[in-house]
């Protein structure tokens, strides 16, 4: 039982849908079978909204999909009820590695087995593309955790 479990998990669901929305760098709103799914793409890390190139990240994602009908591979929810998944655009470019790929997002390498996602983010860092322009960008883990901690902390 526990056997069946583990492999359902580790299926994903393939469904095309139209993208609606942007909400950040790494995360989406798209329409399948009319209802309104939100997407956040799995295993990268783009800035936040508010944070150093969070808007250049939000507007690169938006060029590439904003409107277009996307294949979405959907490996089920987060802790906050979006929908991981992967999504591929109609030429086959995968979003996922080409925001890594153009720097304007980090390989999540703590929960992520694709490890081609690391060589992109090296390519991009060596090359200085998108957010590694800057010499030590913040990774936005980190800024979420500082973002969060009380204001004693932060130095206030």
């Amino acid at each position: 039982m526990l056997g069946l479990l583990f492999a359902s998990l580790a299926q994903a669901a393939t469904y095309t849908a139209r993208v609606v929305a942007i909400t950040d760098g790494d995360t989406l709103r798209a329409l399948h079978e009319g209802r309104e799914v939100v997407v956040r793409l799995r295993w990268i890390d783009a800035p936040e909204n508010g944070q150093a190139f969070g808007d250049q990240a939000k507007q690169v994602l938006g060029e590439l999909v904003a409107g277009r009908i996307v294949t979405v591979r959907d490996y089920g929810p987060d802790h906050q009820g979006r929908r991981l998944a992967e999504v591929t655009l109609a030429d086959g470019r995968n979003v996922n590695r080409e925001l890594v790929r153009l720097g304007w997002a980090w390989w999540f390498r703590k929960s992520s087995t694709d490890v081609t996602l690391g060589s992109l983010e090296a390519d991009a860092r060596a090359a200085g593309r998108g957010l590694w322009a800057d010499a030590h960008p913040m990774p936005p883990w980190q800024w979420r955790l500082a973002k969060s901690a009380p204001a004693v902390l932060r130095g206030r």
